[in-house]
């Protein structure tokens, strides 16, 4: 397993990256950093140099990241985060490994209920098999490289309910650079369609204290998701963000919402 452990403080949070991204490719961290907290981001099956034979499932990679733990001598995690595809993987190891995890957070996340649509699952076919998915990035990176706007616009068709247009104007000039820079580094390889495959609902079985972040604006985790979450695991509770799309790290109310991860982090599990 490929993984990236920053080492702070003795505490550690488990951070479980989402669709294209892998352990190297990481989205905003500053509040661990900022909470002298350890960080281990592990790159799940089919990114970065993680086979896609780790795990071979979300069950079974989430006990393959528990074995990890116990290699780092990592014996309590004092969260893991789970965003957006990463979020079934968090919750079947908050769920199959109690005596590790203390919280939950999902974070944009992908719940219990069937994911995708038939018309979503054919397309990320068509894009993100092993013979176009190095097609289908270049494009987009040449097309950002070009015309960045055009760009962002064709990608937040998918990530946002809103117009692209309106989700554009909703962005400073600097964090549209911040979000070419992360596009234009994705990539699928062999894992994002490994993660369209059927997970078992295990919600039931987490015990854990959890925060489930989510959007109504959010087209890449529709907001059903996360009502799922929080009505299968007994002690979730909703923070709804207002971000406008899927990365709530650009959304006007991000120093907010990682105001009240720091308070839930703090808080006694």
């Amino acid at each position: 397993m490929e993984y990236r452990l920053d080492r702070r403080g003795d505490a550690v949070v488990v951070v479980v990256h989402g669709g294209h991204l892998r352990a190297g490719l990481a989205l905003d961290e500053r509040l661990y950093a900022e909470a002298d907290l350890t960080v281990l981001a592990p790159s799940r099956p089919g990114y970065g140099h993680t086979p896609l034979t780790t795990g071979t499932s979300v069950t079974g990679f989430a006990d393959v990241l528990a074995d990890l733990c116990r290699h780092l001598r990592i014996g309590r995690v004092a969260a893991v985060v789970g965003i957006s595809a990463g979020g079934p993987t968090a919750v079947a190891l908050a769920a199959r490994h109690p005596a590790l995890v203390e919280r939950l957070i999902t974070q944009g996340a992908l719940g219990p209920l069937p994911y995708p649509d038939r018309r979503t699952r054919l397309l990320a076919g068509l894009l993100f098999s092993p013979y176009t998915e190095g097609l289908t990035w270049g494009g987009m990176r040449a097309l950002l490289r070009l015309a960045p706007d055009a760009g962002l616009r064709q990608l937040f068709r998918g990530l946002s309910t809103l117009p692209p247009g309106q989700v554009l104007a909703g962005l400073s000039a600097e964090q549209r650079t911040r979000l070419v820079w992360l596009f234009s580094r994705m990539r699928s390889g062999t894992g994002f369609r490994n993660d369209l495959r059927p997970h078992p609902d295990l919600t039931a079985q987490v015990g854990q204290p959890t925060l489930v972040v989510a959007s109504r604006h959010d087209a890449g985790a529709p907001f059903a998701h996360a009502e799922a979450l929080v009505a299968g695991i007994r002690r979730a509770e909703l923070l709804e963000s207002r971000a406008h799309h899927h990365f709530y790290e650009y959304g006007p109310d991000w120093p907010a919402v990682t105001e009240r991860i720091r308070a839930f982090l703090a808080a006694p599990a």
